[in-house]
């Protein structure tokens, strides 16, 4: 791009908005108009005239609007570039292009409008003032997690004494809904399958059938949430007629040496215990890091205020909607469904959103500012881990892994190294672990 020229003026917009306006001489405008020229002669045919023959009159009668659009698209393209490499402008997205077109023997004006990145010093990362919760997994704890595997081999049995139904309870039942007086097919069903208090249905459903008995026919009342997925039946009161036909309740194994029959790898009680435990442990470890890490960007946030470029934010909503559309469609939710739920998305997710980027673009300069970076030899430690981690072959793994997949995982390796230096550097209190059930109220 060295041998073009053209006057160039760069009037900054905002923080996050550029905008060149660039005059093209009329020696470039016409160099390049008769470049397009050559190659429609070549590639065009006209009845009688040889294709590369047909002389530029002829062309300028069938295709003079086609050849001045290419035209513009080309300077605007080649100058465009050209102006942001020589101002080491790292442009956004598309830009927003204004021009008038191409007059005879003048040179060619135009402007084009970009999102840029914001200029950011980070401020507040050093000697930050954080708590962190002690890493403490407790008999209990373990305990809970021991049912939950006896869960997962416990039996589903008939209930034959006369009792009511508990949470925890199976149940079947035949159910038909109202709103507003219609009766959606969907809000009909028979012979349904449900765990009580598993929470499968509307908040406030499954508690109204707490201490009812098999053969009941009862009225349930209940208000959809404002935010439920089917918007035309969202925020309005539902009146339910459920028949419960069925009561079971699962039967648990013995935590005996017995249960431990069911595991090849474990070949006592106590080994499955210890692993269990070994289980937690590295969730919480992971927890707490987590909760750390959202605490330095908390507080990062709020000392760093700047704008961002829209086009990051909508790119990070079209990821958010994409992952959750996933998510929904592997539930086995009708996609037509999932279409209609996720067109309301993008406002839900926007504030979510501007927070990644916002926090992205800081740890990114805070790498730079620090001379922090992933290397090429910890990439490769980081595959052979996800090699070992998966019994994949090393080579197997490095060639399923795209330039995007592996740029992805040096991201990781670089934030880990960056929360890791916020840490360091940090006034860290530790604190109590958190009661996980008061948790979970809240």
């Amino acid at each position: 791009m060295s041998e073009l020229s053209a006057a160039v003026k760069v009037e900054e917009i905002s923080p996050v908005k550029k905008k060149l306006t660039i005059d093209v001489p009329w020696t470039d405008v016409k160099k390049e108009r008769d470049a397009v020229y050559r190659n429609y002669s070549r590639k065009v045919k006209i009845k009688g005239f040889r294709q590369g023959k047909i002389p530029r009159k002829i062309l300028e009668v069938h295709y003079k609007d086609y050849v001045e659009e290419e035209t513009i698209s080309n300077l605007v393209n080649k100058f465009t570039e050209n102006a942001l490499k020589e101002h080491e402008i790292k442009a956004v997205g598309q830009p927003e292009i204004d021009e008038k077109g191409i007059e005879e023997e003048k040179g060619f004006s135009f402007s084009a409008t970009f999102e840029v990145e914001p200029d950011i010093d980070p401020q507040g990362y050093l000697n930050m003032n954080l708590e962190k919760e002690e890493l403490v997994v407790t008999d209990q704890e373990v305990d809970s997690r021991l049912d939950e595997i006896r869960k997962m081999f416990g039996t589903l049995e008939e209930v034959t004494v006369d009792r009511e139904i508990q949470t925890g309870d199976f149940v079947t039942i035949d159910f038909e809904g109202s709103v507003e007086g219609e009766t959606p097919e969907e809000m009909k069903r028979n012979d349904y399958f449900l765990e009580i208090g598993s929470k499968t249905m509307v908040p406030g459903f499954e508690d109204q059938l707490i201490g009812e008995k098999v053969g009941t026919t009862k009225g349930i009342k209940i208000v959809f949430p404002e935010d439920y997925q089917v918007r035309n039946v969202a925020g309005k009161e539902a009146e339910f007629t459920v028949t419960i036909k069925t009561l079971k309740e699962k039967k648990l194994p013995e935590l005996d040496e017995n249960f431990v029959k069911n595991f090849e790898k474990y070949e006592s009680l106590d080994a499955l215990k210890a692993d269990v435990r070994k289980s937690i442990f590295e969730e919480q470890g992971k927890k707490i890091n987590d909760d750390l890490a959202k605490q330095i960007v908390d507080k990062l946030l709020a000392q760093n205020a700047f704008d961002v470029p829209a086009a990051y934010v909508e790119q990070q909503i079209y990821f958010m909607i994409m992952e959750a559309q996933k998510r929904l469609i592997s539930t086995g939710m009708d996609p037509q469904m999932i279409a209609q739920v996720s067109s309301s998305w993008r406002d839900k997710y926007r504030e979510e959103a501007e927070r990644i980027v916002k926090s992205s673009l800081l740890l990114k300069n805070i790498a730079k500012k620090e001379a922090l970076e992933a290397t090429d030899e910890e990439l490769e430690a980081r595959l052979r881990e996800i090699a070992q981690q998966y019994s994949q072959d090393y080579e197997k793994v490095v060639e399923s892994f795209d330039d995007n997949m592996k740029e992805n995982v040096k991201s990781d390796i670089l934030n880990k190294k960056i929360f890791e230096y916020i840490e360091q550097k940090a006034d860290i209190k530790m604190v109590q672990k958190r009661d996980s059930s008061t948790e979970e109220e809240k």
